[in-house]
């Protein structure tokens, strides 16, 4: 009896075991991995997006994140941020250059390198790492000719720093990766670039991906070193692939931090408070006009600015308003030229994506133009017409007169009942003219001039 008993807990044990070791157990379908996807240049939004999955991939305990790639370069600033939060994650991060046809330009091979594994699909292509500095490759990098003793000569010390520092930090993400540091040490010197294949045969990468399924069988049961120095080995065969859209701060980066948009916002700002100081009280302009400028403001302080640029926009528009009050022709073409010079100097272009376009330039300028030749011209010329308010915009009013006693009576004007004298006598109905008031009492008189009348003005 007590053999059948042992022998019944056995085998209800093995049954157990067997049924926790079986493909599709709730343990290895609760697998996670989590998709971040980078279109476009990498900027603030994306950094901050970033950042955001993967505090949610470390919340929901993910196996991996995959952080799909395909993008021209971005701003150095959120780039070392998207890096600097992958190599402290928690989650093995595997970056992966897709669809076919996608790139990792730039500050995207800067990020693969850092991942703990770099994967590509089949016709894409990564590199071109040379720093990029108004617009163009920073002075003194070699532009790709054959003449190898020039190549890696600086023209000035401010260049070799920046190209010294951006070498030294690839080769250090290299060789924390055990990918080839001399091409990526060409890539930034010589902005060298490789397909898929050319980047697995040197070693750039760590395998070729058709697709997300295909890029999680083979990274399964592959081992990647995290933070810390502790080890994982991921098991990423059957798991589920889950994509994380950005939250609604990531949202709202991506579109205050286009260029063009802070611009407008800008502008917007300046606009609105002129109204409200030109008609105090009117409160939408100015509440409109402060939110736009905040708003605005706060975007250009994440953007690469160039403050010489802001301060010849300034000064266009002190120009500007300089003309709409003495006109001159001439400071008001140097607050047009200097307006738009400053516009194009305002953001210091660092990446492909981060350059305001000619056309809102173009727009902005022209509203900006009209709006002081206009609207502040006609202020200054009905600050010089004649008065509407008060004792002199009395004067010369016509009044009918209602009665009259000797040098004094009532007469209606300005849709109004006054108390009126003037020096002639007057009959009830007849039309006079106002010309004074003292006190509330208004002075009348014969319509055209009448001799003597001014004594008693």
């Amino acid at each position: 009896m007590q053999t059948m008993k042992a022998a019944l807990v056995a085998a209800i044990g093995i049954v157990a075991c067997l049924s926790s070791l079986r493909p599709g157990s709730a343990e290895e379908n609760r697998r996670l991995a989590l998709t971040v996807t980078i279109e476009g240049a990498i900027g603030p939004a994306s950094a901050s997006y970033v950042k955001e999955a993967l505090v949610k991939a470390a919340e929901r305990h993910a196996e991996i994140v995959i952080l799909r790639m395909n993008t021209p370069g971005g701003l150095n600033s959120s780039m070392r941020e998207i890096i600097a939060d992958v190599l402290g994650s928690s989650v093995p991060v595997v970056g992966y250059v897709a669809p076919a046809g996608a790139h990792a330009a730039s500050a995207g091979t800067y990020i693969l390198y850092a991942t703990h594994i770099a994967a590509m699909a089949p016709g894409t292509n990564i590199g071109a790492a040379t720093p990029v500095q108004i617009g163009g490759p920073l002075p003194g990098l070699p532009s790709g000719t054959p003449d190898k003793d020039k190549k890696d000569e600086p023209k000035d010390a401010m260049t070799a720093k920046v190209t010294n520092d951006a070498v030294a930090f690839i080769r250090s993400l290299a060789e924390l990766r055990g990918h080839n540091a001399d091409w990526a040490e060409k890539a930034v010197r010589e902005a060298a670039t490789l397909s898929a294949n050319g980047a697995l045969q040197a070693h750039a990468i760590d395998l070729v991906a058709r697709d997300p399924a295909d890029l999680l069988r083979q990274i399964d049961g592959r081992v990647v070193e995290l933070g810390g120095g502790t080890t994982q080995r991921l098991a990423t065969q059957n798991a589920i692939i889950e994509a994380v859209d950005p939250g609604w701060i990531s949202r709202f980066l991506a579109v205050v931090t286009d260029p063009n948009v802070a611009f407008i916002l800008l502008m917007v700002g300046i606009y609105g408070l002129i109204f409200e100081f030109m008609s105090p009280g009117a409160v939408a302009p100015g509440v409109v006009g402060t939110i736009c400028l905040l708003l605005g403001l706060y975007a250009l302080n994440l953007l690469p600015i160039n403050y010489a640029g802001l301060g010849l926009m300034l000064v266009g528009i002190a120009l500007l308003a300089i003309e709409a009050f003495n006109p001159t022709v001439v400071i008001g073409l140097g607050g047009v030229v200097a307006f738009v010079l400053g516009a194009v100097m305002l953001v210091r272009v660092e990446a492909p994506g981060y350059r305001l376009s000619w056309s809102v330039i173009a727009v902005v300028a022209a509203m900006l133009t009209g709006f002081v030749l206009i609207v502040l011209g006609a202020l200054r010329r009905a600050r010089r017409g004649p008065p509407r308010v008060g004792a002199q915009a009395m004067r010369g009013l016509a009044a009918e007169v209602l009665d009259w006693s000797e040098n004094e009576g009532h007469v209606f004007t300005h849709g109004e009942r006054w108390q009126a004298r003037g020096a002639d006598s007057f009959k009830p109905g007849e039309r006079v003219e106002v010309a004074n008031i003292i006190d509330l009492t208004l002075v009348v008189r014969r319509p055209g001039p009448v001799t003597g009348e001014r004594g008693l003005l």
